[in-house]
């Protein structure tokens, strides 16, 4: 009986941490931050300003065992930023984000992430390849994550034009919004 009891408190054990491996850890939506980064380009790009747009993550989930990522971001809740303009310059500009010729965010209020494949990349890194939803569309987009301190940071890239966005153009194609949009993002969980 002596022998029993370290082997069935060893088993019980072995059973925890398995089991805590298995559990998604839930992301910490008050700690974790999303930001969406929009650049200017064209002839008279000068006279503009590039975008910084945050995006509250409104749920999900992430694993290292096994390893998998899911979140999701109510687009109406994506706010302009910008520094140094005016509050009417990006209230326009919050304006066109959240209208029918970008992100139609009435229409689209859900955007997700769901992971496909995470490959180890490093003691702390990982390659994650998944799908995004975005204004209506799925389209896969791959991307580097490291485990800084607990926090999990990247950036992935992905084009307007894929998920059925034009980029936003102005004064005859002058001054434009490239189809290149950063997403950088730092998740903690719970």
């Amino acid at each position: 009986m002596k022998v029993l009891i370290p082997v069935i408190a060893a088993l019980m054990l072995s059973l925890c941490v398995v089991a805590s491996a298995a559990t998604p850890a839930t992301i910490d939506t008050q700690k974790s931050v999303l930001t969406v980064r929009v650049f200017k380009t064209g002839f008279f790009s000068a006279f503009a300003h590039d975008h910084e747009i945050t995006a509250p993550i409104d749920g999900g989930s992430f694993s290292e065992d096994p390893a998998s990522v899911e979140l999701k971001v109510d687009a109406r809740q994506l706010k302009v930023i910008d520094k140094g303009v005016s509050d009417n310059e990006r209230d326009k500009v919050q304006k066109n984000m959240q209208g029918p010729e970008v992100l139609d965010s009435e229409k689209f209020p859900e955007i997700r992430f769901h992971s496909t494949s995470v490959e180890r990349a490093g003691e702390d890194g990982w390659q994650v390849t998944g799908d995004l939803t975005l204004h209506g569309e799925t389209h896969p987009v791959a991307f580097k994550v490291q485990k800084v301190n607990g926090h999990y940071q990247g950036k992935a890239e992905v084009k307007q034009k894929d998920f059925g966005i034009a980029p936003i153009s102005i004064a005859g194609g002058s001054v434009k919004v490239k189809n290149e949009v950063r997403i950088e993002f730092d998740v903690v969980g719970q």
